[in-house]
């Protein structure tokens, strides 16, 4: 890990990209202390769903989701909420 004063990284930027692109981690100070990191970046997985669904198929689950109805999202009658439940 390199320490590099804030004031000098300004004038070497594409130098210090370089080092980082190859791996290294350089601390970029101010007055002596840390003020940030130059780190390589890393991509976040995203969410790998085959993988999931194996891991449930091992388990012996075979659906991973519950069944959802064609009219899940159609608007409710007017009246709904003031309808009593049915077997109350």
């Amino acid at each position: 890990m390199t320490t590099i004063a804030l004031e000098k990284a300004a004038s070497s930027l594409a130098e210090l990209a370089a080092r980082v692109e190859g791996g290294e981690t350089i601390v970029l100070t101010r007055d002596g202390k840390p003020v940030l990191d130059l780190v390589p970046h890393r991509r976040t997985p995203g969410l790998d769903i085959e993988a999931g669904e194996a891991f449930l198929r091992a388990r012996g689950i075979t659906r991973s989701s519950g069944f959802i109805a064609d009219d899940f999202d159609d608007p409710l009658p007017e009246d709904f909420l003031i309808q009593p439940l049915s077997g109350s």
